[in-house]
C-alpha cells in the first residue's frame, strides 16, 4: 500500500491554466481600461511672408549683435542714437518698433535699447530672438 501511495504522488501536477488564463483576463482589463493622455498644445500660425515683410517695411527695426552691438539699416550705432531715430520716424505716424536680438546677446544692451526706444516715443516694441550672425 505504501508503494502505490508514492506512485500516485509522484504523478501529481499543478495544473496552471487557471493562472494563465487569470493573467490574460488582467491583460485584457489592464488595456481597456488604460486611458491614454492627448498632450494639448499651443498652435502656431504664422503669418504670410507677404504681411512679414510689409511688418519689417512699415516697422523701426534694429539689432543686436552677439557681441552687444546694435545695428540700424546695416550699420553700428550707439544706444543713445536709437532715441533720435525712432524720433524722427515716428513724425511720419505710429510705427512698431523691433528689436531682433542674438541668443547670446547681454540683458542690458536689450534694456538700453528698450529704453531708448520708449525715450523715442514708440508706443508698440517687440522682441525677437535669433541664433544666426
Amino acid at each position: 500500500m505504501n508503494r502505490r501511495h508514492n506512485k500516485v504522488s509522484d504523478e501529481t501536477e499543478i495544473n496552471l491554466s487557471p493562472m494563465i488564463d487569470m493573467v490574460f483576463i488582467l491583460l485584457i482589463f489592464f488595456i481597456v481600461t488604460t486611458v491614454f493622455v492627448e498632450e494639448v498644445g499651443v498652435e502656431i500660425v504664422e503669418p504670410p511672408k507677404s504681411i512679414a515683410e510689409d511688418l519689417e517695411k512699415n516697422s523701426i527695426l534694429f539689432g543686436i549683435t552677439a557681441d552687444n552691438k546694435i545695428v540700424y539699416g546695416g550699420k553700428e550705432i550707439e544706444a543713445q542714437n536709437v532715441r533720435v531715430i525712432v524720433r524722427r520716424l515716428l513724425k511720419d505716424g505710429i510705427k512698431p518698433v523691433i528689436i531682433k536680438g542674438h541668443m547670446q546677446c547681454s540683458h542690458e544692451t536689450y534694456q538700453s535699447v528698450f529704453r531708448e526706444a520708449k525715450n523715442g516715443g514708440a508706443k508698440i516694441i517687440h522682441y525677437t530672438q535669433h541664433n544666426n550672425t
